[in-house]
């Protein structure tokens, strides 16, 4: 992808920590099939900055960056406590009512890139989920992870029948405007496309404490794609 504005990005920053609103499409690490990635280019602007965190690469918002050592181990000890109250925002096919939905099932790591539940050998993982919006055929979903296992979200919404959209490596099937619009009809000659052309997750908000131990809180705004998939949703439900 074409490298944004990172200063654009922003959403908070101080003399420890740079969080900023990932784009998707764009890996939070070195990848080796893709040069572009945001820890070089959080590097071109603190030469010292380590990703604190790691964000999939189609899934946008919240990543938090420290630009020392001290910031990074404080904040990596607060992770290793379970102390980061991380919040995503995830659009799901079918409807769901979840109310603090806990799901604590263990994910082992496959080695084609995905997961899978596994009783037996998968690691401990724990999610909660709540429904804030029913559509027609959708739902938008709050996801509050409290461990923090690869895919961890997306496997365990797919274990409660409730696959996030566009995911087809989970289950999830692409949002069309043609599912949720009565009467849709497209242009001769044209083909549809997918409202969202990802994954349809979203790190909505990061809390946790600074070095002093203050608190920092942020929330990540959607990006256009996803706000465009929540209008029509609502538009059309």
């Amino acid at each position: 992808m074409k490298k944004p504005s990172l200063k654009e990005l922003i959403i908070f920053e101080n003399e420890h920590y740079l969080l900023l609103n990932k784009p998707s499409h764009v890996a939070t690490l070195n990848d080796r099939n893709d040069p572009n990635n945001l820890l070089d280019w959080v590097r071109e602007l603190v030469a010292d900055a380590q990703a604190c965190h790691r964000l999939d690469k189609e899934t946008s918002g919240c990543l938090a960056f420290a630009k020392n050592p001290e910031a990074y181990r404080n904040l990596a000890i607060q992770f290793e406590k379970r102390k980061v109250q991380k919040v995503y925002h995830a659009i799901a096919d079918g409807l769901h009512e979840f109310k603090e939905e806990r799901v604590l099932l263990p994910i082992l790591q496959l080695n084609n890139g995905l997961v899978t539940i596994n009783r037996q050998e998968g690691k401990p993982a724990e999610t909660i989920f709540t429904t804030l919006e029913a559509y027609r055929s959708h739902t938008l979903i709050e996801c509050r992870p409290v461990t923090g296992r690869m895919h961890q979200i997306r496997i365990h919404l797919k274990s409660l029948n409730a696959p996030i959209s566009g995911d087809d490596a989970y289950g999830g099937k692409p949002l069309m405007l043609s599912d949720i619009k009565r009467n849709f009809n497209l242009k001769k000659d044209t083909e549809e496309r997918p409202l969202i052309s990802r994954v349809a997750l979203h790190a909505y908000a990061l809390s946790f404490a600074d070095v002093d131990g203050s608190p920092i809180s942020v929330e990540a705004p959607y990006f256009k794609d996803f706000s465009v998939a929540i209008k029509q949703l609502s538009k059309h439900r």
